[in-house]
């Protein structure tokens, strides 16, 4: 998720536009959870909805290289619960 209250390390800042969908999206995922909603479905529901817009507005070869930089966070452990606390 979006952190919005901590500054970006210098000369990686986040672009207000996307600060606030980020924003938004962690809200709607607040809201899902607190309906109890498991969350693989929220999870899936928001990849689907992401790759319904992505493939409406961009061609394949960069939606795939998205995806493919996604894969490597996921593959070197970025994307782990405990990545963000220091460990790993």
């Amino acid at each position: 998720m979006t952190d919005t209250n901590t500054p970006p390390p210098e000369g990686d800042a986040i672009p207000p536009e996307l600060s606030h969908c980020g924003a938004v999206v962690d809200k709607a995922i607040e809201y899902m959870l607190g309906e109890n909603l498991p969350p693989m479905a929220i999870a899936s529901a928001l990849l689907g909805g992401s790759l319904g817009l992505l493939s409406r507005t961009m061609g394949r070869e960069a939606m795939q290289g998205m995806l493919e930089n996604a894969l490597h966070s996921v593959q070197a452990g970025e994307l782990h619960p405990d990545h963000d606390h220091g460990a790993g």
